[in-house]
Parts: structure tokens; sequence; C-alpha cells
């Protein structure tokens, strides 16, 4: 794709006031399960933290809900931040998450200021993930911890078939039936089938300087969490 970045920003403003109900509605619930188990990964970790590619706030929101700290939230789409602030407004946990508007491979943070940052399915949507990994790692204080969430792809036999008809039929018509943007869910299919093995991103995440790189697969291998730690 010529223009990865400007094609993901201008299809993420376009379906923001649905993009959680899709997601909910496409994964039966079990998103909100995905993203407390990822910020679970951080349990006793200060903050302040850093989640990437923080869309409506919602993993920001959680990582919040589990242990008050500041959390910065950065994401490239203003449409994304802005409905997610409209959304927390009134909420008590509101006030301990910071939006800005910004690139994950070009962070705006000087190095060694966050002890931990959080991805969810944002890393496929880089335009150079390699790059948008060593930028967390750079902005990361040394005991650091990175906890990415992103799609994967299911190697079960059996499962595997049904997760591509999945993908390939049902979710740009829900995406489309409730957005107006199919072309939107047909880029999320590719995108997923086209992305990176887990190997390929531990083998990333350690080019990057991380050590003890893991990947733990969730439902069936749909989605997995992968961490990280700076020396």
């Amino acid at each position: 794709m010529k223009d990865r970045k400007g094609f993901v920003r201008e299809k993420f403003s376009r379906v923001t006031r649905r993009y959680d109900l899709v997601n909910t509605l496409g994964s039966l619930g079990i998103d909100a399960r995905w993203r407390r188990k990822a910020a679970a990964e951080l349990a006793g970790f200060p903050g302040p933290l850093l989640d990437l590619c923080a869309g409506t706030l919602v993993l920001a929101r959680e990582l919040v809900r589990q242990e008050p700290r500041p959390v910065v939230a950065l994401d490239l789409t203003p449409e994304m931040l802005l409905y997610g602030t409209f959304r927390l407004s009134g909420d008590p946990l509101a006030g301990w998450i910071r939006a800005v508007c910004g690139d994950a491979e070009s962070l705006p943070f000087a190095g060694e200021t966050f002890y931990g940052a959080t991805m969810a399915f944002g890393l496929r949507n880089l335009s150079r993930p390699e790059k948008g990994l060593l930028e967390a790692f750079r902005v990361l204080k040394p005991g650091g911890k990175l906890v990415i969430l992103e799609f994967s792809r299911p190697r079960t036999p059996l499962f595997a078939p049904l997760y591509r008809l999945y993908l390939r039929y049902y979710m740009p018509l829900l995406g489309g039936l409730l957005t107006g943007d199919r072309e939107a869910y047909h880029y999320l299919a590719r995108s997923i089938y086209e992305f990176a093995a887990p190997e390929v991103v531990l083998s990333w995440l350690s080019e990057a300087g991380f050590r003890e790189p893991k990947a733990y697969p969730l439902t069936f291998g749909v989605v997995t969490i992968y961490t990280g730690i700076k020396p």
C-alpha cells in the first residue's frame, strides 16, 4: 500500500463512532477479556504508562481501572481520541488519562520516560512495525515492559478455515452495515492475514533490544499477547 499511514488514519476517522461496537459484536464480547489480560501484564508497574495506538481509550481506561496511575494515550487519528475523551467525560478514571495525537513510529517523548507501554491491535497498522518497536524501547525506562495485543492467525486445522471465512465475509458485512465503510473491514481481514507470524514478531522484539520476548496465544490463536522487557 503506497500510503498505509494515510489510509489507516482516513479509515479510522470514518468508523470512529461505531468502531468499539463492531469490535464487541464481532468478537462476541471477548475483546474486553483480551484487553483485561493485556492490562494485567503491567500489574505492579507504576505510572506513567504509555498506551500506543490508543484509539478510543478503551485499553487506557482498563489500565487505570486495574491500578490508578497516569497513562498517556497516543493515537494517530484525532477523531478517535476526541470520541474516546468525550465518552469518558464524567468518568472518575478519566483524570488519570492524557490523550496525545501522535505517530507511534516517531514518538514525541524523551527517552526513558515510561515504566510500561501497551499497544492493542495497532502493530500491524504501522507502516514500519520494527520502527514502532524501536521507539517504544527508546521511551521505556530500564526494566520497563512492553505489552502488545495483536490479531494473529489460528493454526488449528479445524478452526483456521472457519476463521478465514469469518474474516472474509462476516466482518466486512457487519462492519459495513454498522459503519457504512465495508472497505475498512476488508482491509482488516487483509491486514491480519498479511501480518507477520508470532515468531517473526518475537524476532522484531529481540532486534529492538527487548529481552525475554514472549508470546501468549488467546482464543485458539485469534489474538496473541507479546511481551518484552527493556534491560
